[in-house]
């Protein structure tokens, strides 16, 4: 077999030390999101119907998971294995949950899709998202906590992310329930996330029926109130200190 038909691990180990190096260096330069741009690996494509409408804390037309019903909106677009994402989660995370958890805010999760390129051919972001989705649907009041343990369990970039298995392993240790059957069954869930992904190229983006954006640049891409957090993602007081003024 040629050596080009398969990813040694010692290929695969210096992939993964080589996304670490980017992610610091990207940092260290001021950069603040995963690109959606790049990448020609296989990206399986559901091709199920999407549902609509809201279910649990879903709102499948406006394209976001809700956690909290506070007066003042957050608008967070994700992809699972976004790195930057991870290190966003990691520096504001608790700032956000206490903010739903005390009703400050409205967190909107849109999760996107667009690292499915980075996971081998496994489309983990995809059935990330999904899984995510059925927590939301069948669990409305846990969606933020599975959302945190996606991020707390993190694979990298070019790696073939979790499995199904143990994306719903994530929600029984963390007792919120089986998944099991809902991801077996999750092409609508997957067709919704990756139209998601679509939609956020094409745009225009809008929140409350305004607009706010073109179309989303890179991940994570955060707003509050419709103004758009422009500070480095792992810079904490300047992210509270956003949440707070706007």
């Amino acid at each position: 077999m040629s050596s080009t038909t398969l990813v040694r691990p010692t290929r695969r180990r210096g992939l993964r030390a080589l996304g670490a190096v980017l992610v610091a260096m990207a940092l260290a330069t001021g950069i603040s999101a995963c690109s959606l741009i790049g990448g020609s690996s296989p990206v399986p494509s559901s091709t199920a119907k999407a549902p609509t409408g809201v279910d649990g804390a879903v709102n499948f037309d406006e394209r976001y998971i809700q956690a909290g019903t506070g007066d003042k909106k957050v608008d967070l677009w994700f992809d699972p294995m976004c790195p930057i994402c991870g290190i966003f989660e990691k520096t504001n995370g608790e700032t956000l949950s206490k903010a739903v958890a005390d009703g400050s805010i409205t967190l909107r999760l849109h999760p996107l899709t667009f690292l499915d390129r980075l996971s081998n051919g496994t489309g983990y972001s995809t059935r990330a998202v999904a899984a995510l989705t059925c927590v939301a649907v069948k669990e409305p009041a846990r969606a933020l906590e599975y959302y945190q343990a996606l991020f707390s369990n993190q694979p990298e970039e070019n790696s073939d992310g979790l499995t199904d298995k143990q994306l719903a392993k994530l929600a029984t240790d963390a007792g919120i329930g089986d998944i099991s059957n809902c991801l077996a069954d999750s092409g609508p869930y997957q067709s919704w996330a990756q139209a998601n992904t679509a939609h956020s190229q094409t745009g225009p983006i809008t929140v409350d029926g305004k607009k706010v954006l073109d179309r989303i640049e890179g991940t994570p891409t955060v707003l509050v109130d419709g103004k758009l957090f422009t500070g480095k993602v792992d810079d904490g007081p300047a992210f509270r200190s956003f949440l707070s003024e706007n």
